[in-house]
Formats: structure tokens, sequence, C-alpha cells
């Protein structure tokens, strides 16, 4: 049998087992995870490795995760040759940085050495100092510097995120001098989509992709085929703002330059895909106070995270307590005040969150600015005099039926329709301010909507029933 007939049917037996591992959604399946749980346990190294070999690096990573640290420990063991930088930079942070520090800082060195720039950068940003140097120092020279250099930027920036590795040529060349240049080359990047064309200071003054090259004939200057309008990113951009003008310019790829201007790395759109996710995560993670929201996240960082929050809404709901103190007389007279009161709170909560949501994204995305704030304000509080007439009508029919009250049904639709009011506006202005004042508008936003809304929502209905008389 031929050697590629031969390669072709291990592609099919390992593709075959493969699938016998995943389920019908491409997740791994539990008892092959317990499979391999259980040769871990029993000290069969060997079987582990073998159920593990055919998998793709993604679902390597996958397997390490659904692991408990000590079993992804010894896994890692068994498994040494299989942890290629696939699979590394798969993993989840908090899982890739285990896996790190249990590695010798050689076999991180080496995987490093196989990544571009910016993952491997990744795999060691947040180990501490000490173990950054001694994977530094067992790599290339070339390899360390670029890292080195990365590292040296902020975190969540252009600079931290970018590649080394790209193509640059200067304009003169002509097609057939750019094939031949990349023909004759091996350390250029294995994948990329354009060339960044550049003048005698390495500015970049032009790209080039690689279709307009393969059909342009190979005498044509590469200034008659190139495209010299581009987005550059700064190096010290922000990755939010990054991640927008790729989403604004529908980017491929764009170049990465210093203060001088000088072409220093690129950025692709496989890392922005990356930074749009973590962001969106992120940001509802925010509104809900759950820190990072990562099951791999520890015990203790978790409950770091959540708690203060918890302890800010225990401050915030004494607020709405200390308003309803204020009106003790008043529902001892009217019980049924008591049994509504969290209706209208409740429902001027989850319509803060709806605006505050709204708004929290459109600022994130710079879809509100200081030059449509008025408007953004009139929109959310138009939207919230419909939903509160809606509303307010039908709580109003429905208590007046169910106490045979109608004086009742008219004070809580009043409360309800000014509370839904309120919330609009709390929802739009909260976020607005923080962010107007440097703070983050997804960190803090939720708790102060819902300390407005609580309180409003009891103050007016409870002031309500005093002032028309429901109550004496």
């Amino acid at each position: 049998m031929a050697e590629t007939d031969l390669d072709e049917l291990e592609a099919g037996t390992a593709g075959a087992a493969e699938e016998e591992q995943l389920d019908e959604e491409n997740r791994l399946k539990p008892e092959f995870v317990r499979s391999v749980r259980d040769a871990l346990e029993e000290g069969d190294d060997g079987r582990a490795y073998d159920l593990v070999e055919p998998l793709h690096p993604a679902d390597i990573a996958d397997l390490l995760e659904l692991l408990e640290p000590e079993d992804r420990r010894k896994l890692a063991a068994a498994i040494t040759d299989l942890l290629s930088g696939e699979v590394i930079s798969e993993l989840n942070d908090y899982v890739r940085e285990d896996m790190v520090e249990a590695l010798p800082a050689a076999a991180v060195a080496e995987i490093a050495e196989q990544l571009d720039t910016d993952d491997a950068v990744q795999l060691i940003e947040d180990l501490d100092h000490a173990d950054q140097q001694a994977i530094l120092a067992e790599m290339e020279p070339e390899d360390r510097a670029a890292i080195e250099s990365a590292l040296a930027y902020p975190e969540e920036t252009a600079g931290r995120l970018m590649q080394r590795e790209l193509v640059a040529v200067p304009e003169h060349l002509t097609v057939g001098d750019v094939i031949d240049f990349m023909r004759e080359h091996d350390e250029l990047p294995t994948e990329f989509w354009e060339i960044f064309i550049v003048d005698h200071k390495h500015h970049p003054i032009g790209t080039c992709a690689l279709s307009w090259i393969l059909r342009a004939p190979r005498h044509i200057q590469l200034a008659d085929v190139m495209k010299r309008d581009q987005t550059l990113i700064p190096v010290g951009m922000d990755q939010e703002e990054v991640a927008l003008r790729f989403q604004k310019y529908a980017l491929i790829s764009a170049a990465v330059v210093d203060e001088s201007g000088r072409l220093v790395g690129q950025l692709t759109v496989d890392d922005i895909v990356h930074i749009i996710s973590e962001e969106a995560g992120e940001d509802t993670l925010l509104l809900s106070g759950a820190g990072e929201g990562d099951i791999n996240e520890p015990i203790r960082d978790a409950y770091a995270a959540r708690v203060r929050w918890l302890m800010a809404n225990l401050v915030t709901a004494s607020v709405a307590s200390f308003v309803i103190s204020r009106f003790e007389n008043v529902i001892a007279q009217l019980v049924t005040l008591a049994v509504l009161m969290p209706i209208v709170a409740g429902i001027g909560g989850n319509a803060g969150t709806q605006t505050l949501a709204v708004t929290v994204r459109a600022l994130a995305t710079n879809q509100l600015t200081s030059s449509n704030t008025l408007r953004a304000v009139r929109r959310e509080i138009s939207i919230a005099l419909l939903n509160g007439l809606s509303v307010a009508l039908v709580i109003s029919l429905a208590v007046s039926w169910i106490f045979g009250d109608w004086h009742l049904g008219a004070v809580i639709g009043l409360a309800m329709l000014a509370n839904i009011l309120i919330a609009g506006v709390a929802g739009v202005v909260v976020p607005l301010t923080l962010e107007r004042t440097g703070a983050d508008p997804a960190i803090s936003s939720s708790i102060f909507v819902t300390m407005t809304t609580d309180s409003m929502g009891f103050l007016v209905f409870l002031s309500l029933a005093v002032a028309t008389g429901l109550v004496g």
C-alpha cells in the first residue's frame, strides 16, 4: 500500500475514534471523561494516552478543563508530548495557568516557541515574575526579546495583543519580487492574508491582499496594486476600541504602529473575535456582580469578587427598608399595601435593568456618545411611558377586580406608571453619569438602579395611598 494511502487510512481511523468520544453536540461524552479519569486513578498512563491521542487539540483542552486539578496534572504528565501550543492556547485562563505551573520551565518554553507572539504572551503573562523569567531564560533570544517587548505594554492594549510575525516589503518591488521573496524565506508566518508595504522609515503606506498578488502579472509594481487607505492601530489603544474598529471597518487584519508611526506588529480577526467574546461576557458578569464568572476560578477569588457586591446590595436594600419603616402606620391600616408593594418595586427593577442593559451596550459599542445623549434619554423615557401605561392599566384592572376596590387599583396603577418612568430615567442616566466620571458603567450601575427603583417604588406607592385618602 502506498505511503499516502496509509496516511489517509490512519487519519480516517483517528477521525472515527474521535467521533466515538464526542456526542451529537460535539462535546466530550461523560463516559469518555470517566474512562480517562479511571485510567489516571489506576496509574495507567498508557491507557490515558491512547484515549486522548485521537482528540483534536481543542477537545484535549476541553478535557483538561473538565477534570479536577489533581487529575489535570496527572493527565498533563501522561500526555506531555500532546500538549502542543494549539492545546495550551485553547485552555481557559485559570486552567492554562495551572497547567503551565505544573510543567517544567523548559517544556513551557518549547510550547511558547511554537506559538505566535500574541499566544505566547497570553501563555505566560499571568504567571509571577520568577516563573516568567525561568521560562524566558529557556527560550531562544529572538523569541524571548519579542515576548519581553510585548509584556512591556499595558494589559488589554494593542501592543500586548499584537503578533510580531508579519510580512512587510518596500513599495519599489514588483509582484514577481514579492512572490519570489515569500517562496525563498521559510521564516515567514505560516498564515497571513495581506502584505504590508512600508517606506524607508518602516512606516506602513499601504497593504496588498494575497489574492491581488496572485492575480496580478509579475512585472506589475506593488505601488500600482496596493491599497493605500488603511486602518492603523496605535500600539497603546485599548482592546475594546480595537475591536470596534475591526467591526466598523470590516477588517481582516490591521497594522499596529508605535508612537513614531513605525510598523511593529499586526492584529488579525481571530484575535478580535476572542476579544469581542471576552468583553461581552465580562460586561454581562460585571452587571450582575459575579466577578469573572469562570467555573475554574479559585473559590477564594470568586468569593472576594461576589461578597463585596452583596455587601453593597445590603446597604442599598437598607435604603428601601428605611422608606418602608416611615410608612409603618399606613401599612398597618391596610395590609393589602404590603402584599402589593413588591410588585411595584419588582416591575420597576426589571424595567430599569432592561434600560440599563441597552445603555451599557450602547456605551461599549460607541453607539451612545455625548452627541446623541439627549436623544437617547428622550427615547428611553418614551419607551418607559408606553410600558408604564400598558402595565399600569393591566395591574389597575386586576387589583380592582381581585380586591373589589377601584381606589386601590388606581393607586397601584399610578405608582406603577411613575416607577417605570423613574426606572427608565435611572437606567440611562446612572450609567451615563458613571461613564462621564471615568468609572466603568458595567460595574456598579445595577446597584444604583435597583436601589432607585426599590426605594422610589415603595415611596411613590405608599405616598399615593396617603395622598389620595386610601388610608388615613
